[in-house]
């Protein structure tokens, strides 16, 4: 009885942390950080790295700037873009999004850490900062094995018992279902 009532206290003080958060008039701003890796040739590989930038407050952020210095240099080097780029505003409601790419030749697990975004409050004099959503490890230039995108000899070892099945399934489902002519024939005959 006593968890229960904890559970509810906790879920009613989130809930009004939400509201807070949802009726100041600040934005919010949620950002997330993605980014997939491509071997090119032997002994190379090339990370797309992408940043989606949202603001869900209820106010315009003014000088929104964001900083993603997590890549090492000893590690990568820029092919395309940068990993920094600012925009005058974000209005409510509005995306951006930056992308940059990156290559390297040294084999190994690399953790990034997330990017830093800043804007500016017209009420607030100080900055103010959020964080991406930092990204999964990347094993760069890791040995995997070869992926089979479909297993013919499965197909056709067993597709002409799938397909024997499932044309039996279906003769029993026909079967088995009243069609609905006979159902409205029914209810006239009764009155």
């Amino acid at each position: 009885m006593a968890t229960q009532i904890a559970k509810c206290l906790v879920s009613v003080l989130i809930a009004a942390l939400f509201l807070t958060l949802a009726s100041s008039d600040a934005p919010f701003i949620v950002a997330h950080k993605k980014a997939t890796l491509t071997r090119l040739k032997s002994g190379v590989e090339r990370v797309s790295a992408s940043i989606d930038i949202y603001n869900q407050g209820s106010a315009t952020a003014y000088d929104v700037s964001l900083t993603d210095d997590s890549w090492s240099k000893d590690v990568f080097h820029i092919i395309s873009g940068n990993t920094s780029m600012s925009w005058e505003r974000l209005d409510v409601g509005a995306l951006v999004s930056h992308d940059f790419e990156l290559e390297s030749e040294v084999q190994a697990l690399f953790y990034g850490a997330p990017a830093v975004i800043t804007f500016r409050i017209p009420t607030k004099a100080a900055l103010q900062e959020a964080y991406s959503t930092p990204i999964l490890p990347l094993d760069i230039l890791a040995d995997r094995p070869p992926v089979k995108k479909f297993e013919w000899t499965l197909l056709a070892k067993y597709g002409s018992l799938i397909s024997v099945i499932s044309i039996m399934a279906s003769f029993v489902y026909l079967v088995a279902t009243p069609s609905k002519s006979n159902a409205a024939k029914g209810s006239k005959k009764k009155r």
